[in-house]
C-alpha cells in the first residue's frame, strides 16, 4: 500500500510576466478554458462555485479566494456542504524568460467525521477514491498548466 500524498505541486513556465499571470488567474471564470474538470464557474466577491465534470460525474465546488497578492499568489479553498476539501493555489515566481507558475493543491479532509464525511462526498460526487486524487489532480494540473501556457504564448 502506498502512502497518501496530501499535497501536490506541479510547475511550467509561460513566457508572461507575474502580473500578467496573475490577472487570467485571479478571473476565476477562465478556469474552465484551463482545467479538464471545471465546466462553468460563477463568480461573487472573494467566493465562487464552480461545477465540475469528470465521464459522466458532475458537482459544484463552493469556493473562497484566500490568497490573493497580486504577481505573486492566487488561492482559494473548496468547501463542499460547509465540510473542507482542498486548497487550490498558484505561486508566481519571475525568471529570466517570463514566470514560473507553481499550481499546488493541499487536501484539507484531514480529521474525524468531517474527514469521512468529505471523503464519502468526494466518491460519490467525482468517482476518485480520496487515496487516489492527489494522483489524479496530478495529471489534471499539468493539463491546467499547458493549456495556460497555451492562453499566455497566444497573449504574447
Amino acid at each position: 500500500m502506498t502512502t497518501r500524498e496530501w499535497t501536490v505541486e506541479e510547475s511550467l513556465e509561460v513566457p508572461l510576466p507575474p502580473h500578467a499571470v496573475y490577472a487570467a488567474l485571479a478571473d476565476v471564470r477562465r478556469m474552465k478554458d484551463w482545467s479538464p474538470e471545471v465546466i462553468w464557474v460563477w463568480p461573487r466577491g472573494d467566493r465562487f462555485v464552480g461545477v465540475n465534470r469528470k465521464a459522466w460525474w458532475v458537482w459544484f465546488a463552493t469556493c473562497r479566494i484566500v490568497v490573493a497578492d497580486p504577481g505573486r499568489e492566487f488561492a482559494f479553498d473548496n468547501i463542499t456542504f460547509g465540510l473542507p476539501v482542498a486548497r487550490w493555489g498558484y505561486r508566481l515566481t519571475r525568471t529570466e524568460h517570463g514566470t514560473l507558475i507553481t499550481e499546488y493543491w493541499i487536501d484539507q479532509r484531514r480529521h474525524g467525521w468531517r474527514r469521512w464525511t468529505a471523503e464519502m462526498l468526494g466518491l460519490l460526487f467525482t468517482g476518485t477514491p480520496a487515496p487516489r486524487r492527489a494522483a489524479h489532480n496530478r495529471l489534471g494540473m499539468r493539463q491546467t498548466l499547458r493549456r495556460l501556457d497555451a492562453a499566455c504564448r497566444t497573449a504574447v
